[in-house]
């Protein structure tokens, strides 16, 4: 009958089957044969009578040192020992036995060993590990058990598989280990002398060479300065070129061996073949006063011939220490080498011109040189030849001219397509200037002619419709096509660009030439007005801040005077004067040097607006119009982004910060009307609630009824052809400017 196996026993392996039958026996229970284990204990974990429990692993007595297991207490930690043991040498006369040291290493994590026999140079023996780590047992007759932390101590035998090893010291951290086990540590013993080695060294020591060779050690340079190069910038101005142009080299100087090599920087499309190197790496030589030495002349060594061939046809020949007749020769060192030297690369005149930084440093520390100042070998560069171009012939364009004479290959003229994207028309943003202009003429037909100059901000061109008007008998329509205008007084045919009329030039109150026709810009629209105040660093005149200050500067001196001429232009003392008055009293007090333009903007700033321009509903309901035909429904997107934007989650933003949120989101609005909105919901301290903002825009769930009369019409862009605008200003807060202007009077 086949009996069952116990876990951790194996039948397949002999070692497997010697562990069984050693650490099991037979036993009876209730008259049952059984398997009963040697180390089982008894009832309640408690060892049987005569039972000796044998030790597994190493471990502190309990209550003493770590809870933790042993192989995380003990991880990483190592014993070493130093050892030897001898080994018999047969059938050898030179030795009869060897003494080979060793290292024993025991793991304290699971008292595993592991011997390794240090590598010796010249030993003809295999070396390395002996015994790879694993747990070895004790030798016989306790071959069951295994060597613990125990077993081991200074000047003690162990057997390792029946290999004597005398343990003779042991390194600081296992000798404190030992004493905190309470272990008594033995003091280190000594090792035995090899006598096949000291008989070696001592033949070695004993043996003196039969000649005496000189000895030339450059191991020491090697290790010092191996890597370290020193690098210079060099000219050769060879001389049998045709063209004499300098070759650019780089010397590179390397300390370990003082061998110098150089490389050749070829320039692209120069025609020379392309080289490693223009001088092999190897020590360079300085050329002797006659000349190069023939081959053979320079040896390292002399040999002389003692006595000839006196006997027989034999020489004897010795070193000659004394080196009688031998020819030196002077090699480049790194002190030869300085910025501004001449060296002979075999016959070629290389000057030095400079060096990298490490080189500096290394000549600073070493040489205590200071001086790196670079030599120019270079010619003064010629003068730059100014490249004019031929005047307009009149034919095309002047770009479309200009770009013929920059190469063979025609080419358009490069348009400024950033600009262009920047202000190309976007949903409800036209990007348009307009302003009304008359002819400036003495005729009596001409005087009532209007105009509707459009500037168009996406590529600078210039467009002029005329209004048309009954019984006047001329056809209004288009007056100038759209392009670019020269401004007048330029020489027509000319090398330079012509200066073209920019956003800068105009305003109201400019006068400008078109092509022969002088006209005065009188008005503007609102969208041109709100663009050059939003740009004021590019428009001066509309630049509040600046205009401000200029006309404190003018009446200063008469704060008082000026206070009493607009208090007597509001006789009803309501705060506020027409737009009519404030602009005589201005044009009086600054004597005609203010611009039209500026006063304009100072009336729309100071303005006064009716309740009827506040409507909001109004306003929402136009709005929600215009977002129903476009078919915008992203309302909870929009409000997400507010929401994200709002940092502070107070649900108040920035009116500009609103107005470009709405802007990414396309929403087909204007920015007058956008701009009035978000101005509708602001708070106290000029902040736009934009959940209201946004809950008023949404026509799905808050639609405003529609409206049956409409108090203000709304401007649009599109509208210029039919009436010319006015100002859209009524009354100004006189008192306001002038507190701004003198400050509050008391």
């Amino acid at each position: 009958m086949e009996l069952p196996l116990l876990p951790g026993f194996s039948r397949h392996r002999n070692v497997g089957k010697e562990k069984f039958h050693r650490s099991q026996h037979w036993g009876y229970c209730n008259n049952v044969a059984m398997l009963v284990g040697e180390d089982k204990p008894g009832i309640g974990g408690e060892p049987l009578p005569g039972q000796k429990l044998k030790p597994k692993y190493s471990a502190f007595p309990e209550g003493i040192g770590s809870n933790a297991p042993a192989w995380v207490a003990f991880d990483k930690q190592v014993l070493s020992f130093d050892a030897y043991f001898e080994e018999e040498v047969p059938d050898k006369n030179q030795e009869l036995y060897r003494i080979r040291r060793c290292k024993i290493y025991f793991y304290l994590e699971d008292d595993t060993i592991r011997v390794v026999e240090p590598q010796v140079k010249n030993s003809g023996i295999t070396q390395g590990t002996i015994i790879r780590r694993c747990r070895i047992p004790l030798p016989p007759p306790h071959e069951d058990q295994f060597y613990t932390i125990d077993h081991f101590n200074i000047n003690i035998e162990v057997i390792f598989y029946a290999r004597r090893y005398m343990i003779i010291d042991c390194d600081q951290f296992t000798k404190n280990f030992l004493l905190k086990m309470g272990v008594r540590v033995n003091p280190p013993a000594a090792c035995p002398d090899d006598p096949y080695t000291a008989e070696r060294k001592k033949n070695l020591d004993s043996m003196k060479p039969l000649r005496p060779y000189e000895r030339i050690d450059t191991l020491k340079q090697f290790l010092e300065y191996d890597g370290q190069v020193l690098r210079f910038f060099c000219v050769w101005d060879d001389p049998e070129s045709k063209f004499h142009d300098p070759r650019k080299l780089v010397l590179r100087y390397y300390l370990a061996d003082d061998t110098i090599d150089i490389k050749e920087i070829i320039p692209v499309n120069s025609g020379r073949d392309a080289v490693p190197l223009f001088l092999r790496r190897d020590k360079l030589p300085k050329c002797a006063p006659t000349g190069l030495y023939q081959p053979g002349t320079i040896t390292s060594r002399t040999v002389l011939n003692v006595f000839g061939k006196l006997v027989g046809n034999k020489g004897r020949y010795i070193l000659d220490n004394r080196k009688t007749g031998a020819v030196h020769q002077e090699f480049y060192r790194d002190s030869d080498l300085k910025i501004g030297a001449v060296i002979n690369v075999w016959g070629r005149k290389v000057i030095l011109c400079d060096c990298d930084e490490f080189t500096k440093q290394y000549y600073r520390r070493k040489y205590n040189i200071t001086d790196f100042t670079p030599v120019s070998h270079k010619a003064p560069p010629p003068p730059i030849l100014e490249k004019k171009f031929p005047p307009y012939n009149g034919f095309g364009s002047e770009e479309d001219s200009l770009c013929s004479c920059m190469g063979l290959l025609l080419k358009p003229p490069r348009k400024d397509f950033k600009k262009f994207l920047e202000k190309d028309r976007s949903v409800m943003e036209g990007n348009i200037m307009r302003f009304i202009a008359k002819l400036i003429t003495d005729s009596p037909i001409d005087k009532d002619r209007k105009f509707l100059i459009s500037y168009f901000l996406s590529d600078d061109t210039i467009s002029v419709f005329e209004y048309k008007q009954q019984n006047t008998g001329i056809c209004g329509g288009k007056f100038l096509q759209r392009g670019r205008i020269k401004k007048p007084g330029q020489e027509l045919f000319q090398s330079e660009p012509s200066d073209c009329f920019r956003a800068q030039d105009l305003f109201v109150g400019a006068r400008v030439c078109f092509h022969g026709h002088n006209f005065l810009l009188v008005d503007a629209d609102e969208y041109t007005f709100n663009y050059m105040e939003r740009h004021a660093n590019e428009f001066p005149v509309a630049d509040i801040d600046v205009i401000i200050k200029k006309l404190r500067d003018m009446m200063k001196p008469r704060s008082q005077e000026i206070r009493q001429a607009f208090a007597a232009a509001d006789p009803g003392h309501t705060s506020a004067i027409k737009y009519d008055p404030f602009r005589n009293l201005i044009v009086s007090i600054t004597d005609g040097t203010f611009l039209e333009h500026e006063i304009v903007t100072l009336g729309r700033y100071y303005s006064v607006r009716d309740e009827c321009e506040i409507d909001i509903h109004f306003l929402l309901a136009v709005a929600q119009e215009r977002l129903k035909k476009n078919r915008f429904e992203n309302f909870e997107q929009l409000s997400s982004v507010f929401i994200y934007n709002d940092r502070e989650k107070c649900g108040v933003l920035p009116r500009e910060t609103c107005r470009t949120l709405c802007k990414s989101f396309r929403l087909p609005l204007s920015d007058d009307d956008l701009q009035a909105l978000l101005t509708m919901f602001e708070d106290d301290s000029k902040q736009v609630e934009y959940k209201k903002f946004v809950d008023g825009l949404n026509w799905r769930k808050n639609q405003i009824p529609a409206f049956q009369t409409v108090k203000v019409p709304v401007k649009n862009e599109d509208d210029w052809s039919r009436q010319p605008p006015s100002i859209p200003v009524k009354g100004i807060k006189y008192l306001s400017l002038l507190d701004d202007l003198f400050g509050k009077e008391e």
